[in-house]
């Protein structure tokens, strides 16, 4: 990163125009996420939420979507679906790009076909949003049933309101998805990533909040050296664990996001009519983890559904649908240190089932996403070969070879990071609000961010060459190269 090129370019008039716009839509955005759902009483509803989220036997799917939201289902806001409609419609239409013919010929029309396929990815965000919206309501409203025993919050409501209701988080995920969309016409990052990014770092100064109250915040103190600090010494080693562990998880995930192999590409000399082109050698980097964040999110998604359908087997009136749906309800819920310290099998079979399905989906979202035929016929065409492989159908199975090897290990540490939550939570007995997944998303976007603003700050820094004094510079440094090579001449011909 050229961190002189970058803080040179804020100068510019228009680079402040589009730093100001991302961070006013920014402030937009962080309002929305408090504006409460028009649902009956509001303090009954607060009150539910609340035991929610205490109670230890909390979904994983309502916590990660709550940090996804940056707070908006602890507020029950109407962005309380968040980017999840824009998101499911993105992959849909990836899915469908590689499955339909017509759609695969947009693709490949340029410019035009790619903004048809956004088009329909907007028009398809919309009925998704409506059936999320509905789902959302229902998760919340069994789980509030199942953990807060505060019975159902949407009694009192009638069909109006519930029109209502959906109509308002459909709403907030449209907004949020053109919110996004204004971010990204300012060419200093992804706007859906950017909105992503600001909810996981709102949820950080209540995190970190709570791990300084429960040093300094207890009547007891620790002696060290003579000296009675005002801290609890239980708390201030946890946290000093959680913090060295925070520390050291960035710095690998920075190293995993970061890691690729890079493949040596050379290109054929050809002559064309009075031109010579190719004879030239680049790179084709390849990503270790290519998926990003999207196995993760596939699977907490699969592992809610058996859960949402104990709980509807649960309240049915047959005793052995009843006991199916408590047994469903049990094995998958999120386990927690006393389901460990006591023994039981079931509280592996979530983590265990988490970790496979996110290693399954590493390796279903890479096939998708790197496509080692289009590649490989991409470079026959242009006169491309890897080093020692021919080119064609080998280059496409040495291609696909690499990639097997690099998401294997992508995969397995994906995995990890995904599950870390829950080991931190049995050995320290405390909620991670910051798990690897959370940083994993930090780190990338914060990356890619930051290489949107270095490639426009070059784009703007370019307008100097205009001046001059920059040609003036130019012309100075020439005639000081000719008269030192002048001397070297006359020095040479002095010495013969």
């Amino acid at each position: 990163m050229n961190w002189k090129i970058i803080w040179k370019s804020f100068a510019d008039r228009d680079m402040q125009k589009r730093i100001f716009a991302v961070l006013g839509i920014i402030v937009v955005y962080r309002v929305m996420a408090h504006i409460p759902i028009p649902i009956g009483d509001s303090a009954t509803v607060r009150q539910v939420i609340d035991s929610i989220f205490a109670s230890t036997n909390s979904s994983q799917f309502l916590n990660f979507v709550n940090v996804l939201t940056g707070g908006a289902l602890a507020n029950f806001s109407i962005m309380l679906v968040g980017l999840g409609p824009y998101i499911n419609a993105s992959i849909i239409m990836q899915l469908l790009t590689k499955a339909l013919p017509k759609l695969e010929e947009l693709n490949k029309e340029g410019e035009f076909g790619r903004k048809k396929i956004n088009q329909y990815t907007r028009m398809l965000t919309l009925p998704l949003a409506v059936v999320q919206s509905i789902g959302m309501i229902y998760i919340v409203k069994q789980q509030a049933a199942s953990v807060a025993g505060l019975g159902d919050i949407t009694a009192n409501s009638s069909l109006l309101q519930w029109i209502l209701m959906v109509c308002a988080l459909t709403g907030g995920a449209m907004i949020m998805m053109w919110l996004g969309e204004m971010i990204t016409e300012q060419n200093i990052g992804n706007g859906i990533s950017l909105l992503i990014t600001v909810s996981i770092v709102s949820s950080l100064p209540r995190s970190i909040a709570s791990l300084v109250s429960s040093v300094f915040g207890q009547s007891s103190s620790w002696q060290v050296f003579g000296v009675n600090l005002p801290i609890s010494k239980e708390s201030a080693i946890t946290a000093t664990i959680i913090s060295a562990s925070i520390v050291i998880l960035l710095v690998c995930v920075v190293k995993l996001n970061e890691a690729r192999r890079n493949l040596t590409v050379s290109y054929a000399k050809r002559v064309k009519g009075s031109r010579e082109y190719g004879g030239v050698t680049t790179v084709l980097p390849v990503k270790m983890i290519t998926a990003g964040v999207v196995p993760i999110i596939f699977a907490v998604a699969f592992l809610s559904l058996p859960t949402f359908v104990g709980q509807i087997l649960s309240s049915n009136s047959s005793q052995d649908l009843q006991q199916t749906g408590a047994t469903l309800t049990k094995i998958f819920q999120t386990p927690t240190a006393q389901s460990f310290q006591a023994g039981e099998i079931t509280a592996y079979i979530y983590p265990v089932a988490y970790f496979l399905l996110v290693f399954f989906f590493t390796f279903f979202y890479t096939s998708i996403a790197f496509n080692a035929k289009e590649i490989a016929e991409n470079m026959q065409k242009q006169g491309g070969f890897i080093s020692g492989v021919r080119s064609g159908p080998r280059t496409e199975k040495y291609l696909s070879s690499v990639v097997m090897r690099l998401t294997l290990f992508g995969a397995v540490s994906i995995g990890l990071l995904a599950v870390m939550p829950i080991i931190g939570e049995i050995y320290l007995g405390n909620n991670i609000a910051v798990s690897g997944t959370s940083i994993l998303i930090l780190v990338a976007v914060s990356l890619e961010t930051l290489r949107h603003i270095e490639s426009r700050a070059l784009m703007i820094t370019y307008d100097q060459y205009d001046g001059s004094d920059y040609f003036q510079q130019v012309e100075a440094k020439k005639s000081k190269f000719a008269r030192v090579k002048s001397l070297l001449t006359k020095a040479k011909k002095t010495n013969k």
